[in-house]
C-alpha cells in the first residue's frame, strides 16, 4: 500500500521551531464558541435552545452538530454529537466527543470534515 498526501500540510513557523516541551497543548475551553464561530462562518444554521444546548445544521441539512451540555447524554460524558446522513436521510456515521475534549479540537475535526467535500477517498 502506498500512502500519498491529499492536501498540503501547513505547519505554522512558531510550531515548527519550538520544542514539544515549550508549547501548551489544548486542555480547556469547553464552551461551544470555537465550533459555533467556525460553522456560522461557513453558512451553517446555528440554533441555541432554552436549555443552553446548541444545534447546528450544514447548509444541505445532511450534517448535524449538537453541543448538548443539558442532556442525559452529557451526564454520561457525551457533550458533542456529530451525525452525517446519506442523501436519502439514513445516518451514514456519527461521532461523539466528551466534555474533556477542548472545543478547539472539535472545531478542528469539523474543519477537516468540511475541507473534504467529496464523498470518496482518493486512496480507495
Amino acid at each position: 500500500m502506498t500512502l500519498t498526501a491529499t492536501a498540503p500540510s501547513h505547519v505554522p513557523a512558531a510550531l515548527r521551531d519550538s520544542a514539544p516541551g515549550d508549547r501548551e497543548w489544548l486542555l480547556d475551553c469547553h464552551c461551544a464558541g470555537p465550533v459555533v464561530d467556525l460553522l456560522k462562518g461557513r453558512g451553517w444554521d446555528v440554533i441555541p435552545d432554552l436549555a443552553a444546548n446548541v444545534h447546528c445544521s450544514s447548509p444541505d441539512q445532511r450534517v448535524y452538530v449538537g453541543f448538548l451540555p443539558e442532556t442525559k447524554e452529557a451526564e454520561r460524558g457525551e457533550l458533542w454529537h456529530i451525525q452525517v446522513k446519506e442523501a436519502d436521510g439514513r445516518v451514514a456515521w456519527s461521532q461523539t466527543f466528551g466534555s474533556s475534549v477542548p472545543a478547539q479540537a472539535v472545531a478542528g475535526f469539523l474543519a477537516a470534515l468540511i475541507a473534504f467535500p467529496n464523498r470518496h477517498c482518493a486512496c480507495v
